[in-house]
């Protein structure tokens, strides 16, 4: 065989070993990227998930309510045929609905007994506290809806912003009915959880007026699907 065709089998090998030892590389480095892109999500949602905790510590009487809130949201989500990455947003967002709380002094948040006029005035500022408090973080330009949004009505008499119908982003309508239904079935200062018949009467009550429509309607689904009332405060079950 010909010198130069023996040289240009060699620079063919030579090239495909090259292009082979690039695969792979790309390969590893796509791995390791990969990774440090799951640990990266993981370590972020310890940290939301710890502080939702340190929120709900704040109020000895909403023990996992953030974590209750999100895991609805996110169930309501998937029933309306949301994408995953919706989900996992909307579960994130949610955590951290509450965390202006972090604002309102304990005696207010712990009264047992009916809040005065300014005291309540007080508790509606939470929503607008949250906002502050999240409006910074670049990385997740969306976390601050649920904090803002969640105490809006459908019918245009909620709050801070008196927002109403699908004026109200879509997270936040979301979000408010799941945070409703928990705020029914868990135990509060001044009352014990609802019973399950008494939180499903109100949710249809409110459909259309506090709730939207369509998401009211996939909470009763909820309801009706959970025929031994598991969704609630587990200090209750």
């Amino acid at each position: 065989m010909p010198e130069v065709v023996l040289e240009r089998i060699k620079r063919i090998l030579s090239l495909r070993e090259l292009q082979v030892n690039l695969e792979s590389e790309v390969e590893r480095r796509t791995e390791e990227l990969e990774e440090s892109r799951r640990k990266l999500q993981v370590l972020s949602l310890q940290v939301v998930k710890t502080l939702a905790s340190a929120i709900d510590a704040k109020d000895r009487y909403t023990n996992g309510h953030s974590s209750r809130v999100a895991k609805y949201s996110k169930e309501i989500a998937r029933r309306a045929g949301k994408p995953v990455e919706f989900q996992d947003e909307i579960y994130f967002i949610a955590l951290l609905h509450d965390i202006g709380k972090i604002g309102i002094p304990d005696n207010i948040l712990n009264k047992n007994s009916k809040l005065t006029d300014e005291e309540y005035e007080t508790i509606k500022q939470h929503p607008s506290i949250g906002v502050e408090i999240l409006k910074n973080i670049t990385e997740m330009p969306k976390i601050e809806i649920g904090a803002h949004y969640h105490h809006e009505r459908f019918d245009g008499k909620g709050y801070p912003e008196g927002l109403a119908g699908y004026g109200i982003p879509e997270i936040g309508r979301i979000i408010a009915v799941a945070d409703a239904y928990d705020a029914m079935t868990s135990r509060r200062s001044y009352r014990s959880g609802l019973p399950q018949e008494t939180v499903r009467s109100e949710i249809v009550r409110g459909r259309g007026q506090q709730f939207d429509p369509d998401f009211a309607d996939i909470m009763l689904q909820m309801i009706d699907d959970d025929v031994n009332y598991t969704m609630r405060d587990d200090r209750l079950v």
